[in-house]
């Protein structure tokens, strides 16, 4: 639609000219049973119908403007008492206002379309009792697909819903609800934004609690609690932990933010074909629903749902109460809610380690998408709503919490919190921007926030640290300097506050820190002076504990020492960060693939965090697979594959360990006796003492054997069978597009690529199932495909599948020069696409680079 795509010039024009007094929005869902069949497509989209009240004011009156809506159809418009014509006034995507008065009403009547892509109102229909499922999920600008709106995030306005949902349904909104004569109420919310507006509908499971919170003068705060989920999954639904970390979390921002809760109920739900991991709507957050575990899971899933729920509560002060003007600053919440996840998961929960997760998942995150020609500044240029879709990256929300973290290092923890304190009184209900943050900061610290803000916000790219050891004669250090180096297309240098700490072999062999500096690192080289005179360590780590946003490099003393006793580190955190480190090496082409994956088969056995050793298992197969020398992939994949399972076996019986590593075999399964193994522990005839093979780790089986033609269309329509749900059907979709077949890739391509029948959750499925590293000679036949394809695609399909198609298909398996330069003279002949598909294409071009620059040094070492 022409007007779809708002871009920030026209969001600020009507921002200066329209202020909204309120919106009254009434939904009516009973459409939304009928035919409950999964797998129908129809051929024109289901309807409900949406009736919305909205009030506002226009600072000059007589100026035109417009209002947001994309729906099939509008019944009736009525502007200020006069009904305008729908077809005149309503393009499809937007609604012209003109001649507006000082105080408008308009009244919209049109028919919406429920989704089958996460956005909007989605529609979901459970295979296994045919149960029917609504929710919204409108970040960024998608709540114009359920309701009239002015559709940007600085027009904030009280909601009041009501809904008319199917008999026997409950629904649920951001205020309270109360069903009056077959209606459901909700009470007006405060003033929010359009985006963190929400709806579910549906049979849900639905399980209740509260939280009380008596502040020092006196008042009593109570908060109703809920949870829900679909009621196939209620028997798997741990509530009693979801509950028990809202209510931890809720105490800890009360303790550090001094500002009361303001958004009355706290309702949790977990959807089913959900895009994102949760969405912060005030009252009613909503996560995927793959955070209620149907099977044995690690600790590591456990962290990783509480820090979840902790992001998104948040979100309440950072980004609900208080929200940015435009998109440029989505990193006044994203960030925020990033740091604040670890920082409240590591005060108030049991999970002590969080921040050993964040120095090696979140921030390996952010480090690739720092390296990638699309890196941008945290506050970043976003023109228009397709770029700030994009714009939920690795840079926003893990580069922009390392920073907050290196902030606090800088500034002080106690002058960083006093700093939100202020900024949430000051600005609650408000829409702020970079400045109104940088000035609280600064009163409360002190420190001169300009220049950090321009050396941290305002700039891209990632520095290398790396240590200079000058030792004397008698073995002590006469100086030790850390030089900092940036990359050519960002050659920023920025001031780090980082700890250096020198490590050395105890007695009993163990690694330890015996001497640690702090220091602010300025400019290429910079001595620090507290540690000349120390004896001489075997590993300098710079960045100890984790204080800054870095690369960290070694001396070749330091690697050397790591080569032989990597997994000698007692400290969990350190070991950790020379693992990021060593990975950073390796996809940087100056550490061979293989000697990476060598050090994950010598010390991922001793590694005690089990999210570190779920990470070294993701990131050994992706060096197998992208990283080292065409040659040797079968060689290296049978040596993962010995040492996943030797470690299997010597995990202790029933052990979180022994899980994952029974996970990672079965991902580098190859061998005609590795799959056989599986099958055996499939069908019962082999046995691994303790290990359970639940319903998970049994389609985590079939995968491997689907891949390499061991378990074919029959053996995936018995195990789905045995797990006849929403979740059984995705792994089964995801399974039969992986067996090795041209005409099931054939297949798979086209219920993907020439089709929109299938749904956000099955399209991700079969392109998981499509790609498969060991199938690149089957899916070579595709990459002209993909080239031919993507454009149409993007045009065509909403912004979330064309994401999904564009970067889940690219021919990265085909790892050549010549897909290298397929992707050039796409970009070169396509100058004027979508930026949005330029940006997607661009990356995916740098990995498959990144990956070929890996594989030369893996080759040379090699030939060495």
């Amino acid at each position: 639609m022409p007007g779809e795509n708002l871009s920030r010039d026209e969001a600020q024009e009507r921002a200066a000219l329209l202020s909204v007094d309120s919106y009254e929005v009434s939904l009516d869902l009973r459409s939304a049973v009928g035919d409950t069949d999964p797998d129908a497509a129809a051929a024109a989209p289901r309807t409900f119908r949406s009736v919305t009240t909205l009030r506002f004011r226009c600072a000059e009156p007589g100026a035109a403007s417009f209002a947001d809506l994309i729906a099939p159809s509008v019944t009736s418009v009525s502007l200020n008492g006069k009904d305008l014509d729908p077809s005149e006034v309503f393009d499809g995507s937007r609604i012209r206002l003109e001649d507006l008065a000082a105080d408008n009403e308009l009244v919209v009547d049109a028919q919406c379309a429920y989704s089958r892509t996460g956005e909007g109102m989605h529609r979901f229909v459970d295979p296994e009792d045919g149960e029917v499922y609504l929710y919204t999920q409108y970040e960024p600008a998608d709540s114009r697909r359920v309701f009239t709106n002015f559709e940007q995030p600085d027009l904030k306005a009280p909601f009041r819903f009501e809904v008319r949902a199917p008999e026997g349904w409950t629904a649920w909104s951001n205020g309270v609800g109360e069903l009056t004569d077959g209606v459901w109420q909700f009470a007006e919310t405060k003033p929010i934004s359009t985006y963190i507006t929400a709806v579910a509908a549906g049979p849900y499971h639905y399980v209740t609690d509260s939280y009380s919170r008596t502040f020092d003068d006196g008042t009593t705060l109570e908060i109703p609690l809920g949870a829900m989920c679909r009621k196939g999954l209620a028997p798997h639904f741990d509530s009693d932990d979801v509950f028990l970390v809202t209510k931890q979390g809720l105490d800890f921002f009360h303790d550090h933010f001094d500002y009361p809760y303001p958004f009355g109920k706290y309702d949790q739900a977990f959807v089913p074909e959900y895009n994102l991991g949760a969405m912060e709507n005030p009252g009613l957050v909503t996560f995927r629903e793959e955070f209620i575990f149907r099977g044995k899971v690690t600790q590591a899933s456990y962290e990783s749902r509480a820090n979840v729920i902790l992001h998104e509560m948040a979100h309440m002060w950072f980004g609900d109460l208080v929200t940015m003007e435009w998109w440029d600053d989505l990193w006044l919440k994203e960030s925020f809610a990033d740091f604040m996840g670890a920082f409240s998961l590591v005060g108030a929960t049991r999970f002590k380690d969080g921040w050993i997760t964040f120095a090696n998942r979140r921030k390996a995150w952010a480090y690739r998408a720092d390296q990638l020609p699309s890196t941008h500044p945290v506050t970043a240029d976003i023109r228009d709503l397709q770029d700030a879709k994009l714009n939920f990256d690795g840079i926003t929300y893990a580069k922009g919490a390392s920073v907050l973290k290196q902030l606090v290092a800088y500034v002080g923890q106690d002058a960083f919190l006093e700093g939100a304190r202020r900024y949430f009184k000051r600005n609650a209900y408000g829409n702020t921007r970079l400045g109104d943050l940088l000035s609280v900061l600064e009163e409360t610290s002190g420190r001169d926030m300009a220049a950090w803000s321009r050396s941290w916000l305002q700039t891209a790219g990632v520095n290398s640290l790396t240590p200079q050891v000058i030792l004397s004669a008698e073995a002590r250090i006469t100086e030790l300097a850390v030089l900092q180096e940036a990359a050519e297309s960002h050659p920023e240098l920025r001031p780090h506050r980082v700890a250096v700490g020198l490590y050395r072999r105890t007695p009993d062999g163990a690694l330890e820190r015996y001497a640690r500096a702090e220091v602010d690192v300025h400019g290429p080289r910079t001595v620090v002076g507290e540690l000349i005179g120390a004896e001489a360590p075997d590993l300098v780590l710079v960045n100890d504990d984790d204080l800054t946003y870095c690369k960290i490099r070694f001396d070749e003393n330091s690697l050397a020492t790591l080569r032989e006793r990597l997994g000698e580190i007692t400290d969990p955190l350190a070991r950790a960060l020379c693992w990021s480190a060593l990975w950073n090496l390796t996809r940087d082409a100056l550490m061979p693939a293989r000697d990476f994956i060598d050090l994950v088969l010598r010390f991922a056995g001793r590694e005690s965090d089990i999210g570190v050793l779920q990470m070294l298992h993701a990131w050994a197969n992706s060096a197998l697979t992208h990283y080292v020398a065409p040659d040797w992939r079968t060689e290296g994949g049978r040596l993962l594959a010995e040492g996943a399972l030797k470690e299997l076996r010597l995990a202790e019986p029933g052990s979180q360990h022994q899980l994952t590593w029974a996970r990672f075999f079965a991902a580098v399964a190859s061998g005609e006796a590795d799959l056989q193994l599986l099958q055996g522990l499939l069908e019962g005839t082999a046995k691994i003492d303790g290990l359970e093979v639940d319903q998970e780790l049994r389609w985590a089986f079939q995968e491997p054997l689907a891949a390499h033609g061991v378990a074919d269309e029959q053996a995936l329509a018995a195990e789905l069978a045995r797990d006849d749900t929403a979740s059984g059907k995705r792994h089964q979709v995801r399974c039969l597009a992986a067996r090795p077949s041209a005409a099931v890739k054939a297949q798979a391509w086209a219920a993907v690529v020439e089709s929109d029948s299938l749904s956000n959750a099955l399209v991700e499925a079969t392109i998981a199932g499509f790609t498969q590293p060991s199938q690149r000679e089957l899916t070579a036949p595709y990459t002209a495909k993909y080239f031919a394809a993507i454009e149409r695609i993007w045009a065509d399909r909403s912004i979330q599948i064309g994401m999904d198609v564009v970067k889940g298909l690219f021919p990265s398996l085909q790892d050549s020069q010549e897909t290298l330069d397929a992707a050039d003279t796409w970009l070169t002949a396509h100058e004027n696409a979508a930026p949005a598909l330029r940006r997607l294409v661009l990356e995916a071009r740098d990995d498959l680079a990144r990956a070929l620059r890996g594989q030369a040094c893996d080759g040379v070492a090699a030939a060495g």
